[in-house]
């Protein structure tokens, strides 16, 4: 835990844990595991990027999974 990136990459991942966790306990989840591999995948791959210096294209990807979140899993804002 030594960059920023490794701190939003662990907090978006961590978050998703949490959803997974909360929506797989319903009786019919509205998704399945499958569906978190992408975002889980892109977490780590900004993550590498950004710690290997390549920020523009970190942020970019760590964009790309929050648009994967909120269009696919449809992850809301609070308040929202």
């Amino acid at each position: 835990m030594e960059t920023p990136f490794d701190w939003v990459t662990v907090i978006i991942f961590a978050g998703m844990v949490v959803l997974f966790l909360q929506r797989s306990s319903m009786d019919e989840p509205p998704d399945t595991i499958w569906q978190y591999l992408p975002p889980a995948v892109g977490c780590a791959f900004a993550n590498y990027l950004g710690n290997e210096g390549y920020v523009v294209p970190a942020v970019a990807v760590l964009i790309a999974v929050g648009a994967y979140l909120i269009r696919v899993l449809h992850v809301r804002m609070p308040g929202a």
